[in-house]
């Protein structure tokens, strides 16, 4: 199983809308490329939030390939809605694991 994740630094102000977004919208918009089995949503916790929140998005693939096919035909696409709603309110930076058994 690949890991896709995608930690998130938000600012405050956009923190609830954001979260609402990216449950509601953004990862069902993922999953839906057949990429991706299910995502986690989780809060990094004992870390500077004074300028806002930190999140962390886990999206499950089941092979290397389907993250491949996700990064080559659909990943610019995800990217550029998040900045067209939120511009440069948010900062993103993402890692690629792989679950060890």
């Amino acid at each position: 199983m690949i890991v896709y994740n995608v930690t998130t630094k938000v600012a405050a102000a956009i923190q609830t809308d954001w979260l609402q977004w990216i449950k509601e919208e953004h990862i069902p918009d993922i999953i839906n490329t057949g990429c991706f089995t299910h995502a986690t949503v989780l809060q990094l916790l004992e870390i500077d939030d004074s300028e806002g929140p930190t999140y962390a998005v886990q999206y499950f693939a089941d092979s290397k390939s389907l993250y491949n096919n996700y990064m080559e035909k659909h990943a610019a696409t995800m990217r550029q809605k998040a900045f067209d709603k939120w511009g440069n309110q948010f900062i993103a930076f993402r890692s690629l694991m792989q679950v060890v058994h």
